[in-house]
């Protein structure tokens, strides 16, 4: 599949990227290139291949699920200038 010079145009404005009219023969034509590839990579029978979601058939070690530290917001929250229900409070900066 050959990419004419509008689907670059259209391409570069919502990849928000700027190419010089000198640029585009040759963005056009790598991308038809690429374009070429995944077609071409369609095309190969993936019927008997399993899907995997790590390439070691390992498992993963999980930690101990546990709380290993005390809650301590409150003493954190004393150096805050402004607190409100244990949230806090900052300055409203966009109008």
């Amino acid at each position: 599949m050959s990419l004419n010079r509008e689907d670059v145009e259209k391409l570069c404005l919502l990849a928000r990227l700027k190419i010089t009219p000198e640029e585009m023969t040759d963005v056009a034509s790598k991308l038809s290139d690429i374009v070429t590839l995944v077609n071409q990579l369609r095309t190969a029978d993936t019927t008997e291949v399993v899907p995997m979601a790590h390439p070691l058939d390992i498992a993963q070690r999980l930690r101990e699920d546990k709380v290993t530290e005390s809650d301590r917001h409150e003493h954190y929250q004393q150096n805050a200038s402004m607190v409100e229900r244990d949230l806090y409070l900052v300055p409203k900066v966009i109008e």
